[in-house]
């Protein structure tokens, strides 16, 4: 018998789903699709119709005139509403879930890397909450960026970094808020991290006046064609402004030319 009406924790956990696949990759032909239908013991459509129903939901997209399906549940605005300024607890809640539903530890079903964590203890438990949350905060931005660098176009997943604007140690609220994010090759991720390169709120890279300046070959090839350009934006979490200028007046060091 068919099921029909959805928990909460099955709108949390296509929630999940929403965040970590592609706008354009939501079919029930599409294999994490299918997957979560089969574990969550539903079909392959009505799985692509409820991620469909929460990006009626998104403002990015509705910015960009772009729409899921026009009507949805109660349920899905619910969880949105719950969890669009609490990004923290969502990753955390949704991954429990996900793993109950699978049969499997939290860890095991994120695929976190266990080493140097504690085999017991409170400590053990924050490690763990926080692995799980960046693994989330990555998926959310590679699917974001169709796992391409925004600045060089790179597309490497093994090169790619899920960057935070702001960085994880300066805003706990932000950790894992998409928007707070932008996906980056591991060399410009480093750039952007220490302050050599920067986003400003209309988008753009910025060089500081130290790479400017720097006459190495490779440098200018690596950095210098970008200063000034636009970065290719995301389909869905378009970073934050105001955290992007937060970063041009905290991390960036220098105002470049």
């Amino acid at each position: 018998m068919a099921k029909n009406n959805w928990s909460r924790d099955e709108h949390i956990v296509a929630f999940n789903l929403y965040c970590k696949i592609p706008f354009t990759k939501i079919n029930a032909n599409y294999p994490p699709v299918k997957e979560l239908a089969q574990i969550m013991g539903r079909s392959n459509g009505s799985i692509a119709m409820k991620l469909a129903n929460f990006a009626r939901l998104d403002p990015d997209l509705k910015a960009r005139n772009v729409s899921g399906l026009s009507q949805g549940a109660k349920g899905e605005e619910e969880v949105w509403n719950e969890f669009k300024d609490n990004w923290n607890e969502l990753a955390w809640e949704s991954e429990q879930i996900l793993a109950k539903y699978k049969g499997q530890s939290v860890e095991a079903s994120s695929g976190i890397n266990l080493d140097n964590i504690p085999h017991e203890g409170l400590e053990r438990e924050t490690l763990i909450k926080a692995r799980v949350n960046q693994y989330f905060f990555r998926k959310a931005i590679l699917s974001s960026y169709n796992s391409s660098c925004c600045i060089t176009g790179i597309t490497f997943p093994e090169l790619l970094v899920a960057s935070h604007v702001v960085p994880w140690s300066k805003d706990t609220g932000n950790r894992v808020n998409p928007s707070n994010g932008v996906c980056l090759n591991s060399l410009h991720d480093k750039a952007f991290d220490t302050g050599l390169i920067t986003i400003t709120p209309d988008y753009k890279v910025k060089l500081s006046d130290k790479l400017l300046m720097n006459s190495n070959s490779t440098f200018i090839s690596l950095f210098l064609p970008y200063h000034g350009k636009s970065i290719q934006l995301p389909k869905r979490f378009l970073p934050d402004k105001s955290l992007l200028k937060w970063h041009n007046e905290n991390v960036f060091v220098g105002s470049g030319i």
